[in-house]
């Protein structure tokens, strides 16, 4: 096992708290960092039919038989312990003592905010990111095989073939999470829905255009993008709405959080393949957010990120607003810098509030850093580097542009 990024606020949470919730995607190795990290906790499997009959049919004696520390895994098979838990912590609120993991945020948000409301941390484990991916022995070092293969664990440290874990990822994602989360009669509209999704990864989210495409309501559409989001498949980033004279659009753009997952949906099966697809640049760009979104896991302090659109077709990828500043960052797949990629960065800066106050990055898929016009161009492979160097930013804004 590697190590991972998020183990030494997983520990710090622990030693403060009554309980730790980790959720995340199934397969982001939830289970493996729990038990690495608390090796005297009892690990208890709601997975396990006769764990999870138990808990369901008498919860007081469940927990009774497993008094703690224990780590209850897939907690949200049985998310009415978590008021029985509640009256435990409450009579003992040992830092600790319960770790719970689970794969379904929807269903685990709701019940430990009825219960476990302030006796509770919650994290968050999404898959590997490149820091982390590069601690491998066989790690992926070209940008399209980081793209082709994503961050799921078991692919890297087993030296498997993506597409065939990906494949079986997404058929039992498909049969188990979907039938979880909701009730979805038909499959088979939920994976033509998907795959649909696939191909608007990293644009404006339009719910009515969806629903056309897939042929479904779009209330429909609105329900399946809610349980892709509760599973951990795609987030989606807010528009920003700050103080600009300008008519900005007001929908969210959605995105894979693994950019293997999304290049299988689409059919991407070789790095040459990837290459030359008319999506490279929406796949990179998704790969880049969900980079800086793992970032975000990291730190109790979560920095406002969206995205910068306006009605004159003025488009920004990501804004993160930081205390004294805001950084605007664009994401480029080409291998090659030209200047005229700065130039919505630059009109976005001279519109910006408080003139002065925002930076300029561009990640291209490159590998030469650069700087002009007062815009830092990053290589793709520098992407963890950056987001390191968020915090320090927050710290020490730059100087005003002149």
């Amino acid at each position: 096992m590697i190590k991972r990024n998020l183990a030494a606020r997983l520990t710090r949470a622990a030693a403060q708290f009554p309980a730790v919730t980790l959720t995340g995607p199934r397969q982001s190795g939830k289970s493996t960092l729990c038990k690495a990290l608390f090796p005297d906790h009892d690990y208890l499997n709601l997975e396990q039919p006769d764990l999870r009959e138990f808990a369901l049919e008498d919860p007081r004696g469940f927990l009774t038989s497993h008094p703690g520390p224990a780590i209850i895994d897939e907690f949200q098979h049985a998310p009415q312990l978590a008021s029985w838990l509640q009256i435990l912590i409450d009579e003992d609120p040992q830092p600790g003592r319960w770790i719970l993991t689970g794969s379904q945020n929807l269903a685990i948000t709701q019940s430990i905010s009825q219960s476990l409301a302030g006796r509770t941390a919650v994290l968050h484990l999404l898959p590997l990111s490149y820091s982390e991916l590069q601690r491998f022995d066989r790690a992926p070092r070209s940008l399209e095989d980081v793209l082709l293969r994503g961050g799921y664990p078991r692919i890297h440290d087993q030296g498997l073939d993506a597409a065939d874990w990906l494949s079986a990822y997404v058929a039992t994602y498909v049969e188990r999470d979907v039938r979880a989360l909701s009730r979805v009669e038909n499959l088979g509209d939920f994976q033509r829905f998907l795959g649909l999704c696939a191909g608007r990864s990293g644009q404006v989210l339009n719910y009515s255009a969806l629903a056309t495409d897939c042929g479904i309501s779009q209330p429909t559409a609105k329900a399946w993008i809610s349980i892709l989001k509760a599973s951990f498949l795609v987030d989606t980033l807010p528009p920003w709405a700050g103080n600009i004279r300008k008519r900005l659009v007001k929908s969210p753009k959605m995105y894979f959080i693994d950019s293997g997952v999304l290049c299988w949906l689409l059919g991407i099966r070789s790095s040459e393949q990837l290459l030359t697809h008319p999506l490279r640049g929406a796949i990179f760009e998704s790969w880049a957010f969900a980079e800086a979104l793992k970032a975000q896991t990291l730190s109790a302090t979560r920095r406002p990120m969206s995205h910068y659109r306006d009605q004159s077709g003025l488009e920004v990828d990501l804004v993160i607003e930081l205390s004294a500043h805001a950084e605007l960052v664009e994401f480029k797949s080409s291998r090659t810098f030209h200047s005229s990629m700065l130039k919505p960065l630059h009109k976005a800066a001279a519109l910006w509030p408080n003139e002065g106050k925002c930076s300029m990055t561009l990640f291209y898929g490159g590998d030469q850093p650069q700087q002009r016009k007062n815009a830092s161009i990053l290589p793709w492979h520098q992407i963890d580097r950056w987001v390191d160097g968020l915090s320090q930013k927050d710290l020490d804004p730059p100087a005003p542009t002149p």
